[in-house]
């Protein structure tokens, strides 16, 4: 393990944590949301975002929506609903990263058509409110155990390529620590999938003239905007009504 590596391990077990003792269901989303996991494994991987980056967008979207299906729907432990996403992500991403091309039009082609997926899903599936929860465990015992869990993530990290950057590390605490409220999670992807979807874009652009970190910063800021935007616009546009099939999927 780099320094990078040990930095990626301390920034996902803080960020889980906070996910883990903050109670309302949208803060785990918004916590989640943060590319702090995306930036430290971009760092520790030391290769410049290409189309695996933006097709993990798609898997973590997969993930999510795996882990509520087995929960919610087939009534799966949480636990194995989420080990059983988990390697789905990892097998998928680690066959995809072997055989994907890396140039500049299977870049663009996955990011436009992950985009406009992402803003259709959001448009379609709506606001729910959903149960407030946070961990009873003492802290001094969740920490380790999350550390526990990034440290076996960040060591295979060569076998997912730039899929290691969007791995679900946080989303992983996340969906059992937001066990109680999975549609609010699910409904945050394609904001994820948008806003960290951009901060690539960006990234993309600005590294063949710069360096890693400053791409890196300059991600930071196209991420921070975008983000603002949603904000915006989310006070000016009323939450959608629940649609027959978003409720059907849901049940």
């Amino acid at each position: 393990m780099n320094t990078w590596d040990f930095a990626l391990l301390i920034v996902v077990s803080l960020q889980a944590t906070a996910v883990a003792y903050l109670p309302a269901p949208r803060t785990k989303a918004l916590i989640m949301t943060l590319p702090l996991p995306f930036s430290m494994a971009f760092m520790a991987l030391g290769h410049p975002v290409d189309a695996t980056n933006v097709i993990g967008l798609a898997l973590l979207l997969v993930f999510m929506h795996a882990v509520r299906w087995m929960h919610v729907r087939a009534h799966v432990p949480i636990i194995a609903a989420i080990s059983a996403a988990a390697l789905l992500y990892g097998f998928a991403g680690g066959a995809i990263a072997h055989i994907i091309p890396r140039n500049a039009v299977t870049f663009w082609l996955s990011a436009a058509v992950i985009l406009t997926s992402a803003a259709v899903i959001l448009r379609v599936q709506p606001h729910r409110e959903e149960p407030h929860h946070k961990s009873p465990l003492p802290v001094y015992i969740k920490l380790p155990v999350i550390a526990a869990v990034i440290t076996m993530l960040i060591l295979s990290k060569n076998l997912l390529h730039g899929f290691m950057t969007v791995f679900p590390m946080v989303s992983i605490i996340t969906a059992y620590e937001a066990r109680h409220s999975l549609w609010t999670m699910t409904r945050q992807m394609p904001v994820i999938m948008i806003t960290l979807g951009s901060m690539i874009i960006a990234m993309r652009l600005i590294q063949p003239h710069a360096p890693a970190l400053a791409a890196l910063a300059c991600g930071w800021v196209v991420f921070g905007t975008t983000l603002w935007i949603f904000g915006r616009c989310k006070e000016k546009v009323p939450s959608l009504p629940d649609s027959p099939v978003m409720s059907e999927l849901a049940e």
